[in-house]
């Protein structure tokens, strides 16, 4: 595996960072998920924008212009000779020295990885998976904004681990005034009478797949609405839909012991998924020919 490292391509077991890095201290970076499907990137240019967004939040200079890095992107998938995978753009403060303060990092360091990657839930889309809600909350807004999609992602790791105790295959998150917020690595999606419902992204990420999910709909003529939701919202939907870079589109039947629907995906979901499925075999940035 070839990974790209402040203007190098390395094997990834000479890519390697100081452990006086900011982003291994502190978490203090961002990073991006981006997929690749048969050789083109889907999205590209919403995640850069997205990466750059989330760097302006923390004050963080990213080192290369946004073309330059669209160009060290396709290199890298280039000289891994990849067609579908997942791209992991990552911006960090840099080395700096033991204290917080951001101004004793020199310069940033950007590392991008790339590795094949299918479906990740298998045979979970036809199946449905088993949210849980956990008790842990998501960041506040006023705290640490969720659209900050930042390198300390231990909010989404303690709601895995409780999610995993529980039996869960996701966990879905509250904020702190006990609104739906998210799952620990996707948006999500209530569906009830033939409507959409989503929460307002104020606590939670926004998803480049979100903003796939809310064109398809609109395509399809499926009313979206947003508005806050709680647990009665959840446990009495027709559907429950997450969507994610990682995760694509999935649906999930099953919540805290409550079967959701009939118990297996439904219709919305399956026109949802069968639509995206072809908006990404369609579209993307091609990296193997001139666009």
């Amino acid at each position: 595996m070839i990974i790209y490292l402040d203007g190098e391509y390395l094997p990834d077991d000479k890519a390697g960072i100081s452990v006086f890095d900011h982003g291994f201290l502190y978490g203090d970076g961002v990073f991006e998920g981006i997929r690749s499907y048969n050789g083109r990137i889907f999205r590209l240019k919403e995640h850069i924008d997205r990466l750059y967004d989330s760097a302006k939040t923390i004050d963080l200079k990213v080192p290369l212009t946004k073309e330059e890095f669209t160009d060290v992107i396709c290199e890298t998938m280039r000289k891994n000779n990849l067609k579908d995978a997942y791209i992991r753009p990552i911006v960090t403060r840099g080395k700096g020295t033991m204290g917080l303060d951001p101004t004793k990092c020199a310069r940033p360091s950007v590392v991008v990885i790339c590795v094949e990657w299918g479906a990740m839930y298998g045979d979970l889309y036809e199946i449905g998976l088993k949210g849980v809600t956990v008790s842990i909350r998501r960041n506040p807004a006023e705290s640490m904004p969720p659209n900050v999609k930042s390198l300390n992602y231990l909010n989404n790791i303690l709601a895995k681990i409780e999610a995993n105790y529980k039996g869960g295959d996701e966990a879905i998150f509250f904020d702190t005034n006990g609104y739906l917020s998210e799952g620990s690595g996707d948006n999500i999606y209530v569906v009830k009478n033939g409507e959409i419902i989503t929460p307002p992204t104020l606590n939670n990420l926004r998803g480049v797949t979100r903003m796939v999910m809310l064109e398809i709909a609109e395509s399809l003529g499926i009313t979206v609405k947003e508005q806050n939701m709680g647990y009665f919202d959840l446990y009495t939907a027709d559907e429950v839909i997450v969507t994610g870079t990682a995760a694509e589109v999935g649906p999930i039947t099953w919540i805290d012991g409550r079967v959701i629907g009939t118990g297996k995906p439904g219709p919305v979901t399956r026109q949802l998924m069968a639509a995206f499925k072809t908006v990404t075999e369609t579209e993307g940035y091609p990296i193997y020919q001139k666009k």
